[in-house]
Order: structure tokens, then sequence, then C-alpha cells
């Protein structure tokens, strides 16, 4: 009896060194560098928001935060690498409103469904979009566009960044809404776009606000309105689509996300790090020069952002019957 006694009163101080490890490594969170995936091509706007955000991430926890690029199949390569990695807070991913989109789009993709492979750390960036168009295109106002398209169906030619883009679902969005026949032309990015509506090759396009914003100052195009329910404070003379279309929202967000399964005192300290970083006066004023906006708040504006995208562009989706390839 003495020695059973002895073992239950012991099995307590046994099994209570198996637990520190992961106490401490989650108090002592991060003690190396950690990978922040961008799944689009270096150089863009994704990266430029994200970088931002990392930079000062790096501050906040006393580790580099180090971005890497993994661009493909609409960011299903860079989204898949990060839902297979170790949930331990050392490789992140910025996500974007493009998670809410694969689903439907491209449902045998890797991670089929976002929401469960995920774990939302905290949103970063959000940006509208800028209805822009050639210079000799006739309409100015939003009102006019949709007039001119409904007297000449389907001889508007209407780029985008490519099939199931944001700027793509934003014109499903805009047509659905509408009800115009216009001519969709993806392109593989948006810089290709860009060159052709300069060119009166395409007439029409919904552009990030950082590209057109460049290209309306230098007369290349005009713009006519901005997808978000408020101005830009970068163009504050062009309305939003909201006050002709009522209801009309449609923008691009960044958010960090970390493998389904992290611990949650490793996504606290991701989630704190996260928010100060989009908070931080100096991010906030690099991000508005480019007509981006910060996007502070927690891990379940971010989770509920996403349900909520998923939902929407799904229902366009399928209504409008869009598929890849």
């Amino acid at each position: 009896m003495f020695s059973r006694r002895m073992l239950f009163a012991s099995a307590p101080a046994l099994a209570a060194p198996a637990l520190l490890p992961g106490t401490a490594s989650a108090q002592n969170f991060p003690t190396r560098p950690i990978m922040m995936v961008n799944p689009y091509p270096p150089g863009g706007a994704t990266e430029f928001g994200a970088r931002l955000i990392a930079q000062r991430m790096e501050q906040e926890l006393g580790q580099s935060v180090v971005i890497d690029a993994r661009a493909g199949a609409g960011t299903a390569i860079g989204n898949s690498f990060v839902a297979g990695q170790r949930p331990d807070g050392y490789t992140l991913l910025m996500g974007t409103t493009s998670l809410a989109v694969l689903p439907a789009l491209q449902p045998t993709s890797v991670p089929r469904d976002p929401r469960t492979a995920f774990a939302p750390i905290g949103p970063a960036t959000i940006s509208p979009f800028v209805l822009h168009v050639h210079p000799d295109f006739p309409a100015r106002t939003v009102q006019e566009v949709i007039d001119y398209a409904k007297a000449n169906p389907g001889r508007v030619s209407w780029g985008s960044s490519g099939i199931g883009a944001i700027n793509h679902m934003t014109l499903e969005l805009f047509r659905a809404r509408t009800g115009i026949d216009v001519v969709h032309v993806p392109y593989r990015g948006g810089a290709p776009a860009l060159v052709d509506i300069a060119a009166n090759r395409i007439q029409c396009m919904f552009a990030a606000a950082q590209e057109a914003s460049s290209s309306i100052q230098a007369g290349r195009t005009r713009g006519i309105a901005v997808t978000s329910t408020e101005r830009m404070a970068s163009l504050p003379d062009l309305p939003p689509i909201a006050e002709t279309v009522p209801g009309f929202n449609s923008v691009f967000w960044q958010g960090v996300f970390a493998p389904a399964g992290i611990s949650q005192e490793i996504a606290a300290r991701l989630e704190r790090a996260v928010r100060n970083a989009a908070e931080n006066a100096e991010v906030k004023e690099r991000l508005a020069s480019a007509g981006i906006a910060n996007w502070p708040g927690d891990a379940a504006l971010l989770r509920d952002t996403l349900a909520q995208d998923t939902e929407t562009w799904g229902n366009i989706i399928r209504t409008q019957n869009i598929t890849v390839g």
C-alpha cells in the first residue's frame, strides 16, 4: 500500500515536466525567424502590404519575419504550402480575399476549405478597386457606364487580372447587380491589362487603387468611381459605386493566417503583433500613400470576414457560371 500511495503521489510530479516544453515554447515564442508566405508574385500590392506589416511585427516579436513569395494557381500553391506546415507559429500566410473565392472557383484545390485549414490571426490591410476607363470612353459617371453598356450589349471590353481574380469577381458582382452585358478580357496580371486599357484595346477595368492612381494621374486612364462604400483619401473626387448601386461593396483585404491547430497562446502573441503593426502610425501613412488602408482588428473579425466573403463570392461564381479554363 505504501508503494502504491507513493506511486500515485508522485504521478503529478512525473507528469509535470512533460508539460514544460510546450508551455516554455509558448512563453518564449518566437525563438527563431518566422516565414510569412505571400501567395502572389513578388513586387505587387500584396507584397507591399505584407512587408510593411512584417517589418513592424519584427519589432514587436524580436525576431525576423521573412516574406517568401510562393505564387501560382490563383494563390492555391502558397495557401496549400502553409496549410501543410506545422502549426507552431513559424510559418504564416498573408492571406487575401482570394481565400474566399477558391472553394467555389477551384473546388478540388488544396486546401479545399480555408475556413477549416487555417487559424485566423488578424486583419492587416484593406483596399478598394477603382473603376477607370480609357479617356475616350464616352461615359463619365457610374450611371452613364451602365447606360452605355446596356445600349451597346457585348461591345464594351472589360479587363481583369485573370479569371477568379478579385477585380474579375468585382466585375461579376457589378454585372449581377446592374444587368449589363460586357465582354470580360482576362489577363495574366494587372500590368498587361493596364497597358491595353491605356492603348484603348479594352475600355474599362476595375484596378487596384495603387495601380489605377498612377494611371489616372498620368492621364492614361480616367477614373469613374471606387468599389468601397466610402471615398478614398488619395482619390477624393471619385464617388463610391454604392451611391448609384445601393449596397455595392467589393474590397481586397489582407490578413495573417496560421495552419489550423496552432496553440491559443502563440496565436494570441501573433495576433497582438499583427494588430499593433496595423495600428502603427508610420505603417498607416505608408499604406495610405499607396491607396491602401490599414485594417486593424482581431482574429474574430478576420474569421467572420472570410466566412461572409466565402458565401458572397461562392454565390456569384455559381449564379454567373464562372469556371476556370
